[in-house]
């Protein structure tokens, strides 16, 4: 039951991606005065159709965590799904219980998406809005960066944070190891008898909180993608320090040299799964560093630096290049791809193995590791044109993890192109022989990698050399590109244009039928 302080001062508005109560939003907070909002509203269920699992991680980890503020005392105003009275978004939610609370301030932590930030700050009501400390590069630090690097490179920004944070750095300054980068050590494919057994993911029973939001769900979202069986995701702090734990014990030490590998059937891997818990706030990305840093005995120095690099260099990165560039960002198109997402990316229905594996992994976890993400699902949907917004709107819709701020830059930018350059300096193009060589799908795929025309001909490698050829006057001077050219060149004009032809034949037959 809520004690209402009376007069209410401050209405901490807690968004569903900030369930951290040591956040800058309870700076002061006086539990005699003030008092916490947290709403489960279909607007934000809806705006994109969303896979189940994402809506129960969501809900059942808020639950948690106002469940939590509860047994310490603290005043937490908290609307479900189904409450009759429920706005149904957050701005006339939040009018509605101003007007039954009449603070005299409301505070929110910075949103984690501009869309929703823009409806909170159109609110007529006293509004502040703090800046989010759970990032390691403030907003005025990646401006600064920025500033002084012109073209801002994600490798240059990622060694110019680990000697601002001092993580895995020597006394003279440099880094430990002798290496910035352990890349060339980090490309293994999951083959042969040598590969160590793959640890089987922590499963998190659900309570009775979670039970309710997962027959919640299902009730109000059955036609969502998706299914809620066996759900077992981490929803509250104590699992999240529990699923970093397992982490760092049983998986790291072989990330680093599979993290690019594949292998049919196989969602997790050695993959740290701790991204939907970092997006929500549920951990820290310091804490998260500390824990695996603190493996340095036992841990290959280039999975801890594989690790860390996406911790402290993508993931505040693309955060930071999100910010400084949002509005506008969100409709780049540098490629002028126009095509609209398959239907198969929703239902999996596909002969191509490795994408029916990785749509698969999507379906029924809502989660796929970043290598699929990129050089599978992303990669195939840049080589037939796909228009890049499409492609982040799917990607918000399937992932457990999605949030726009890291979402919109990781697809639109590194995946897609569309950014035209901010986030890559070239694009994520590969035939089939990079998915034929990191993995173990094309083997049995009735499609061989090694062509490109004919019936058999694997539509990775037809579209790849079609990407080559439509987008020649602008890659073919780009210097990282040069061997990818010199092989376009080796190719006759006869075979060029049956690629062509078979490119405009896959183009229409993969895009004739779309889910929205």
């Amino acid at each position: 039951m809520n004690n209402t302080p009376s007069p209410v001062r401050h209405l901490i508005i807690v968004l569903g991606d900030q369930l951290d109560e040591t956040s800058a939003a309870f700076d002061g907070f006086d539990a005699a005065r003030d008092c916490i909002l947290q709403m489960e509203v279909r607007e934000e269920a809806s705006y994109v159709p969303q896979h189940k699992r994402r809506i129960a991680f969501f809900f059942a980890a808020m639950r948690h965590f106002r469940d939590e503020q509860r047994a310490k005392g603290w005043t937490v105003y908290y609307t479900t799904l189904d409450d009759p009275l429920n706005a149904g978004s957050f701005s006339g939610e939040v009018m509605r219980q101003a007007a039954l609370l009449k603070p005299e301030r409301l505070i929110v932590l910075e949103p984690g998406d501009w869309r929703v930030r823009a409806s909170l700050e159109a609110l007529p009501l006293p509004l502040e809005i703090r800046e989010d400390r759970h990032f390691l590069c403030s907003h005025a630090d990646f401006a600064e960066f920025s500033s002084q690097h012109g073209h801002a490179v994600m490798e240059t920004f990622y060694r110019g944070m680990r000697r601002r944070l001092d993580i895995m750095m020597e006394p003279d300054g440099e880094p430990s190891g002798g290496l910035w980068n352990f890349d060339l050590d980090n490309r293994h494919p999951l083959r042969g008898r040598s590969v160590p057994p793959i640890p089987q993911l922590r499963h998190f029973s659900p309570d009775a909180t979670t039970r309710d939001v997962l027959d919640l769900v299902a009730r109000a979202f059955p036609d969502s993608p998706g299914s809620l069986d066996d759900f077992g995701l981490p929803v509250s702090r104590q699992d999240a320090l529990t699923a970093l734990g397992d982490f760092t014990s049983r998986r790291l030490a072989h990330f680093g040299r599979y993290q690019d590998g594949m292998r049919n059937g196989e969602p997790f891997l050695f993959h740290s799964y701790l991204s939907g818990l970092l997006n929500l706030h549920l951990l820290n990305p310091r804490e998260v560093v500390d824990a695996a840093v603190s493996r340095t005995a036992e841990v290959p120095l280039s999975s801890l630096e594989g690790f860390v690099r996406q911790i402290i260099g993508w993931r505040e990165f693309m955060r930071g290049t999100y910010w400084q560039r949002m509005p506008g960002y969100a409709s780049g198109n540098a490629l002028d791809a126009a095509l609209p997402m398959p239907r198969f990316y929703w239902t999996g229905e596909t002969d191509m193995r490795c994408l029916a594996d990785a749509i698969g992994h999507t379906i029924a976890h809502a989660y796929a590791h970043h290598i699929e993400r990129l050089m599978v699902l992303g990669l195939f949907c840049l080589l037939l044109g796909v228009r890049p917004y499409d492609v982040h709107r799917w990607h918000l819709s399937m992932f457990w993890d999605s949030i726009d701020w890291v979402s919109l830059p990781n697809t639109l930018g590194m995946s897609q192109y569309g950014d035209g350059g901010v986030v890559g300096t070239k694009p994520y193009a590969a035939s089939g022989r990079y998915i034929d060589r990191m993995s173990n799908h094309c083997g049995k795929c009735r499609y061989d990698p090694g062509k490109s025309v004919g019936e058999d001909a694997c539509p990775f490698t037809t579209l790849y050399w079609d990407f080559l050829d439509r987008h020649k006057p602008r890659f073919s001077r780009n210097l990282r590109m040069k061997n990818h050219y010199l092989n376009l060149g080796r190719k006759d004009e006869g075979e060029i244009e049956l690629i062509r032809r078979r490119a405009a034949a896959l183009k229409s037959e993969l895009t004739a039928e779309t889910f929205l």
